[in-house]
């Protein structure tokens, strides 16, 4: 079972197909940014604008969601091998937003408010990795079909940003040779029927000239190589930590048993918490405080296995001590909030919606904390603000006619022209125009 930190939100999937989430963990998160930032500042992107974001599905699949963020499946991250391998798929989305190919896309979006607009388009990012039923009551007029291709590339485009993503990855001293080992990932996918490819190939068409192409790209752009190792200790991180969590922990600790780093410490405290174990998990965090006392996602993760082991005070003080240490990492924040409220006390619910808000502040599209945002708002006696945060909570989760009902109670309980009732009247404008699509 996925825990509090690493979350499994945004969710669109019906109960008779396979669901999609939105895992929000602060240190996959962060272990991410770090190796986009120099494929960014190569790209010409900002590096503090551009984010990665993990999809939970098996398959393999990589796509641009909007201007600004890339999503890679859990599947293909697990399935990759180096941090080079991950940067290329990066560098190759990165290179869809710099030359431009998703602006068309996107032009339709613009009407709509944030909130509303990032419903939709996971909606959809869920249609073209081949759920169609997943998109279902997104109210934007498209057939199934339409959805499936939305993400999907022409095969210029896909040449286009081979080219520009080895370019990107040669100028920020990555090998390009990791492109190569990716698309050799998915050679002899397009003679399967499509009901057996990875959505991969339905979003990012690859033939034999396309692989020629990218061997040719690899030699000519191979001089600048650097060495970095911390691109592949934060690889490990993420890596590790995704598995943990999705994978049978038995299976973790098996390939974890003798893992002396960080990373395997890690590892296996979130194995025997998911067993579940809690004598365990904690002795190892008390392991990996020894080794990396500092770090404040080390404390996020001790806070969480305390508090989902229903330890509330003691996770209060590991969430605090995270907090001290990354002020401004609004999912550390959000988990810090969690944790006060658990304790459901006047001022710790105070304290509880001091940091939520701050955390909605950096992060507004996060579901989870918009959840625990209501919950905060309304425990300290401000039921108009609690129905603005559940109905940005459902219009980001692309549930926009249940979204509209709760924007409609908060515009009756706040006063005209507030900011609380003027984000409402957002979610509600944003639904009426998808009810006209």
């Amino acid at each position: 079972m996925i825990g509090l930190a690493l979350a499994l939100i945004l969710s669109f999937a019906p109960a008779a197909s396979r669901a999609q989430s939105l895992i929000r963990d602060a240190e996959i998160e962060y272990a991410l940014k770090r190796l986009t930032q120099p494929l960014a500042v190569a790209a010409g992107l900002s590096p503090e604008r551009v984010r990665v974001m993990v999809l939970q599905d098996s398959s393999l699949n990589a796509f641009v969601l909007d201007s600004q963020t890339v999503m890679v499946h859990s599947g293909l991250l697990l399935r990759l091998e180096s941090a080079a391998e991950l940067q290329a798929v990066i560098s190759h989305e990165l290179a869809h937003i710099a030359n431009g190919h998703i602006t068309r896309r996107l032009s339709n979006m613009r009407s709509a408010g944030s909130a509303a607009a990032m419903g939709m388009l996971m909606s959809l990012a869920v249609a073209a990795a081949g759920h169609a039923d997943a998109g279902a009551g997104i109210a934007m007029g498209s057939s199934s079909t339409a959805q499936r291709l939305f993400f999907a590339h022409t095969r210029a485009e896909e040449a286009s940003a081979d080219q520009a993503g080895a370019r990107y990855m040669a100028r920020a001293g990555i090998s390009p040779q990791a492109m190569v080992k990716v698309l050799e990932i998915f050679r002899g996918q397009e003679a399967l029927s499509q009901s057996r490819q990875d959505p991969y190939i339905r979003t990012h068409p690859l033939n034999a000239d396309r692989l020629r192409n990218a061997r040719g790209y690899a030699s000519a752009y191979s001089g600048a190589v650097q060495s970095d190792t911390q691109a592949d200790y934060w690889f490990a991180r993420a890596r590790g930590k995704l598995g943990a969590f999705l994978q049978n922990p038995r299976y973790t600790l098996r390939r974890a048993e003798k893992d002396k780093t960080a990373v395997g410490m890690m590892r296996r405290a979130v194995a025997w918490h998911r067993t579940p174990d809690a004598r365990r998990a904690m002795a190892e965090i008390a392991r990996l405080e020894a080794a990396r006392g500092s770090d404040p996602f080390v404390q996020e993760l001790k806070g969480q296995i305390l508090l989902e082991s229903r330890q509330f005070g003691p996770a209060v003080q590991a969430y605090a001590r995270a907090v001290q240490m990354a002020p401004k990492e609004p999912l550390i924040l959000a988990g810090y909030g969690r944790a006060l409220l658990a304790l459901d006390r006047p001022a710790e619910n105070r304290k509880a919606l001091a940091a939520l808000e701050k955390a909605r502040a950096r992060d507004p599209r996060d579901p989870r904390m918009l959840r625990d945002l209501a919950v905060a708002y309304a425990r300290t006696g401000n039921n108009g603000m609690a129905s603005v945060a559940t109905a940005e909570r459902y219009a980001v989760a692309g549930r926009m006619k249940t979204a509209a009902v709760h924007a409609r109670r908060a515009e009756g309980l706040l006063p005209r022209g507030s900011p609380g009732w003027l984000r409402a009247d957002d979610i509600l404008a944003a639904a009426e125009k998808l009810k006209q699509r």
